[in-house]
């Protein structure tokens, strides 16, 4: 079990305490650099109470519905962080480190802003009090003319890169389908990925079309995979309007909601989908929670037909 005094211990005893198979451990070690074992003079690896904990807050990443691969980086990151700071930095404090990070195009002081983030919170949680928050302020600076078009789109594809890289396979499993789209002319999709990534931790399957979606392409998908539910987003109302007809035609056949601040009452109305009403984390918890009870309602997820 413990090896020659010092805490150390093998594989088949850190098995045990963790409750991760040996082969599991072997292939998170080889895969992952995950745990640094120590060996004997005979070749026998011995594991230190470091290795137990990263392993430990792999498995917990794991359970919060993280890929193994980014449950590795954060495990790691997470002792580097706590261990040299003493405490996981407070989400206003992260989100104001990504912003300078940021506005400095320094990419890598923007990456381990995230790290600390998603090292220390849920993604739910970096998402609903970092993430969001952060784009809402690049979009009123954007509108306002203080930042570069340049700035906008350098922020906007470190953060959409750190997003998607949590999105590796949520297509699979045996959950409801979530078809997400943007109509044509959208180009900003943020907002419709968060959306995705809470309600792939609500169990469900995502396909993801992405920004600027003809809608007959996205009614042929529709048409093909029968999803629970259809989500159109978009930041211009006039971009959903110039549709209307189309959505109708779409909505008559699936469930189709809007979103975003271009989804209006008077247009969902109309066309004859529903409208999701709230931030991206509120409405993929609303939209989880109705249609698991068969049907869509609530105070989030409004039914706006006539």
């Amino acid at each position: 079990m413990i090896d020659g005094g010092g805490g150390l211990i093998r594989i088949g005893e850190l098995s045990s305490r963790t409750g991760v198979s040996v082969d599991l451990l072997r292939a998170w070690e080889r895969r992952y650099g995950l745990l640094s074992p120590q060996r004997t003079a005979g070749g026998f690896r011995l594991y230190t109470e470091a290795d137990q904990e990263r392993v430990a807050r792999m498995t917990a990443r794991l359970a919060a519905g993280f890929p193994a691969s980014v449950a590795a980086q954060l495990a790691l990151a997470s002792g580097g962080a706590e261990g040299a700071a003493g405490e996981v930095p407070s989400p206003e404090d992260l989100l104001r480190d990504l912003a300078a990070a940021l506005a400095a195009f320094d990419e890598a002081a923007a990456n381990a802003a995230l790290d600390r983030a998603f090292a220390g919170y849920s993604l739910e949680m970096v998402l609903g009090e970092v993430v969001m928050p952060y784009l809402q302020e690049l979009g009123r600076l954007w509108t306002c003319g203080e930042i570069s078009i340049a700035q906008e789109h350098y922020a906007s594809s470190i953060v959409r890169g750190r997003l998607l890289g949590f999105a590796r396979g949520w297509g699979s499993g045996t959950g409801p389908v979530a078809l997400l789209a943007c109509p044509p002319g959208e180009l900003h999709d943020l907002g419709l990925i968060a959306f995705g990534l809470v309600l792939r931790a609500q169990g469900w399957r995502i396909l993801m079309l992405g920004p600027n979606t003809p809608i007959a392409s996205l009614s042929d998908a529709a048409d093909d995979l029968t999803p629970a539910i259809v989500v159109i987003a978009s930041m211009q109302p006039d971009l959903v309007e110039a549709v209307r007809g189309e959505i109708a035609s779409l909505a008559s056949r699936h469930p189709v909601a809007l979103a975003g601040p271009g989804a209006t009452g008077g247009t969902a109305a109309s066309a004859g989908p529903w409208l999701v009403e709230g931030s991206p984390i509120e409405g993929a918890k609303a939209v989880a929670t109705s249609l698991s009870r068969g049907r869509i309602d609530g105070v989030a997820l409004a039914a706006r037909r006539t």
